[in-house]
């Protein structure tokens, strides 16, 4: 049985957005199905590390791909204009979840991220706080924001992800080192694929 991780701040939970609507243009195919070695799909492997401490999550997806990611998770929600950007996904994601503490902003063709970063990240987030994991001096994912940020994140258009808020509120953002190169491995492309899963 799984340990979860909860963190409670004024009775709400922090959870982890996993965004999964995007059209993988230069994988060819949908890089989320793609396999590892380990017969895992990409965003099977992602999933899995992420609910191994995050009990809360919510998946944005397509409606093409949403029935194939189903079978992993019933956590999914469909939006509809996705063709947006990613910017208007996690802005469509952040008005489901406003009764959440704070968000992990979580990428779905990430697998490579371990548990444990998760956790690292979850356990300093609180309400008033950004935390941003750095591997190796370089800013990865998954980026996190408390819910004093919401209203922010809810008003995100196009493909601009959350860097003009953390541009904004620079006196609230936590920069943590982790030991995790994962946090800097996303799959764009077959290479990328090929190369991470050695």
């Amino acid at each position: 049985m799984p340990q979860f991780f909860y963190l409670l701040i004024m009775s709400k939970e922090i959870g982890a957005v996993i965004l999964a609507a995007g059209y993988s243009t230069r994988f060819g195919s949908s890089k989320l199905l793609a396999k590892l070695d380990n017969g895992h799909t990409v965003f099977q492997q992602t999933l899995k590390n992420i609910s191994a401490v995050i009990p809360e999550i919510l998946i944005v997806s397509r409606a093409d791909i949403a029935p194939s990611l189903s079978k992993y998770s019933n956590d999914i929600i469909v939006f509809e204009q996705a063709e947006l950007g990613m910017g208007a996904s996690l802005s469509f994601a952040v008005k489901q979840i406003e009764n959440w503490a704070g968000c992990l902003v979580c990428l779905g063709d990430m697998p490579f991220i371990q548990p444990e970063t998760y956790r690292q990240i979850a356990s300093q987030l609180n309400n008033n706080k950004i935390i941003i994991p750095t591997y190796d001096s370089k800013a990865g994912n998954p980026v996190a924001f408390g819910n004093n940020y919401f209203s922010q994140l809810k008003s995100l258009q196009g493909d601009t992800g959350g860097k003009s808020i953390i541009n904004n509120n620079a006196e609230s953002v936590s920069r943590i080192t982790i030991d995790d190169p994962g946090i800097l491995q996303d799959i764009d492309t077959p290479d990328d694929l090929s190369r991470l899963s050695k």
